[in-house]
């Protein structure tokens, strides 16, 4: 056997440890896909027979009493869990009556609308029907993306359990809402409980999206929905820390930045960004400029231009950038690349200030804030990770995150 083929034995449970986690969460989301959709059957069942049907008042326990005689021991369909699944498919059902009145409404679409609205009466209302026939959830979570929150995938909301939906639908009543809470328990595998805390603190109303021109300035809507969740309102970037709030001189932030470049990445994204250098020269006309930081995002697959401000954010920011982004594009863009992105990171921004300043720009820009370790509150900061945790972390940092040079 040649040497490339041996493997390192004391690897082996590594590997296999990764194959079956890979394994069992792909085999739980498509059941989960699987139970959704049951769920949303019934629940149409039981909202058409019971809202308007012939169902009396106390039919819906005397359902869930005779389901526990024909299926004993069975879970799940209790009174309280049929009446989750009714709510289930009443407030995603709403969404299909609002695409109906949409002009950019597809066939496919208007195909399912139909079927979904065949039944003239709830007469003999057949749930088998229902199950071969019935809406097809992917083209409810298809539709949701663009419309109402830019980015939403299907994935997030078949990655998602009844239990988080239920919660969700139970305590959020804004369908943004409602999208933003599926979309985080998705990403960052919230619990129940979690969902719950988050849901009784509001958390989607104190949460915004990067204030940005993307959706107008970038040619593909898909790139601009990428753009808006590749960045984040504000950064907090705890390894550094700046007591000396008198100066204004962005410098005193660069070198924080730049003597944590791993840290900051961290912070941005991940291995999704390329360190391309800081003060990146670029010479227009003999002239030379000067870029405060430059990477290059590898989902968005387009240079990412960040001009550090210590105070608040001004209007007249965005030109400097402007500027930037056109000589980028220009003489540092390859061909097959999108087009340069630029973010303002200050201090302070008013949110509404930012878009109206963004917005009669040609190239997509944003403004984000930041703060740093010393403006954290005490209970953020005890949180924070010790410098032997942090540097294990940053070591397992992937090779291509390093320094590309200018």
């Amino acid at each position: 056997m040649s040497e490339n083929k041996i493997l390192d034995f004391s690897d082996a449970a590594i590997i296999i440890k990764d194959a079956i986690v890979r394994s069992r969460y792909q085999a739980s989301k498509l059941v989960n896909k699987e139970l959704l959709g049951l769920y949303y059957a019934v629940g149409e069942y039981v909202s058409n027979n019971s809202r308007e049907g012939s169902w009396g008042k106390s039919a819906i326990r005397q359902l869930s009493d005779d389901l526990q005689r024909e299926l004993p021991g069975l879970r799940g369909f209790g009174e309280v869990s049929l009446k989750k699944m009714r709510l289930f498919y009443e407030a995603w059902q709403q969404i299909f009556e609002n695409f109906s009145n949409r002009q950019l409404i597809t066939d496919d679409l208007s195909a399912n609308l139909t079927t979904a609205n065949r039944h003239s009466t709830t007469d003999d209302i057949s749930l088998s029907r229902l199950l071969e026939n019935g809406i097809d959830l992917s083209l409810l979570a298809r539709h949701l993306d663009g419309f109402y929150m830019p980015g939403f995938s299907l994935d997030e909301f078949y990655r998602v359990g009844f239990t988080h939906h239920s919660e969700i639908l139970a305590k959020e009543k804004s369908l943004q809402g409602r999208l933003y809470y599926i979309a985080r328990c998705a990403v960052e595998f919230w619990t129940v409980d979690t969902t719950k805390s988050y849901l009784r603190g509001d958390l989607y109303s104190k949460s915004g999206t990067i204030p940005s021109n993307f959706i107008q300035t970038l040619p593909e809507l898909t790139q601009a929905k990428r753009a808006i969740r590749a960045f984040k309102e504000e950064y907090f970037l705890d390894f550094i820390n700046i007591e000396d709030e008198i100066d204004p001189d962005e410098r005193l932030l660069e070198n924080g930045i730049i003597n944590n470049i791993k840290q900051f990445i961290l912070s941005f994204g991940g291995n999704k960004f390329c360190y391309m250098g800081h003060n990146y020269r670029v010479l227009v006309d003999e002239k030379e400029f000067f870029i405060d930081l430059l990477f290059f995002n590898r989902e968005l697959h387009c240079l990412v231009a960040i001009e550090l401000k210590r105070g608040e954010f001004k209007p007249a920011h965005l030109g400097q950038l402007n500027f930037y982004l056109s000589a980028l594009d220009e003489y540092v863009r390859q061909e097959d690349e999108a087009p340069s992105i630029g973010i303002v990171l200050c201090k302070e921004a008013s949110r509404n200030i930012v878009e109206f300043a963004v917005r009669d720009y040609t190239k997509p820009m944003g403004v984000a804030t930041y703060r740093t370790r010393n403006e954290m509150p005490e209970t953020w900061q005890k949180a924070l990770p010790d410098a032997d945790d942090m540097k294990k972390l940053l070591d397992a940092i992937p090779d291509e995150i390093s320094e590309v040079s200018e």
